[in-house]
């Protein structure tokens, strides 16, 4: 994912313009309109806010507060393999706590953050509704179930792998 695209966010922006145009400018479209910016860009960039607000008329603090509500939606970009370990009941009972730690230590960054390079970012999430493979991770969506912190490390040097 080139998290650089929205460096020249601003009117003269032919793909945000794409994005609003597919719109009338009525606040109802917001989450429409957010889920097509964090598709194209990997998360909603504070320009893009700011070219929303001025189309739908509404403050910056609807918008953030929408876009900080939503599990969906990130205001940081996230790493071309993004790593999210379920923290959820059934996963943390079965040792998903040991998975993140792991996870935190081979990636050298905490829960939200993306590595210097760009190539991994982590989450903890509360449940990928795959509580029956318990414990669970995922990376860019993909479900790894019954984890464990040896299928981690492989699943992490498969990753660094692609990325030679």
């Amino acid at each position: 994912m080139d998290n650089e695209k929205c460096d020249g966010c601003n009117s003269e922006n032919t793909e945000m313009n794409d994005i609003l145009n597919k719109y009338k400018q009525d606040k109802s479209n917001l989450i429409q309109i957010l889920n097509e910016v964090q598709e194209y860009y990997g998360y909603v960039p504070e320009k893009a806010m700011l070219e929303i607000s001025e189309y739908l008329s509404i403050t910056m603090a609807e918008i953030y507060g929408v876009v900080t509500f939503y599990s969906r939606f990130t205001l940081k970009p996230k790493g071309k393999h993004h790593i999210a370990v379920c923290l959820g009941t059934a996963c943390f009972v079965k040792g998903s706590e040991k998975i993140l730690d792991r996870a935190k230590e081979r990636l050298g960054i905490d829960i939200g953050e993306t590595t210097k390079d760009g190539k991994f970012s982590l989450e903890a999430t509360r449940c990928v509704g795959a509580c029956g493979l318990a414990p669970v991770f995922t990376v860019n969506n993909e479900v790894y179930g019954k984890a464990t912190v040896k299928m981690l490390d492989e699943v992490i040097d498969k990753c660094m792998e692609e990325n030679e």
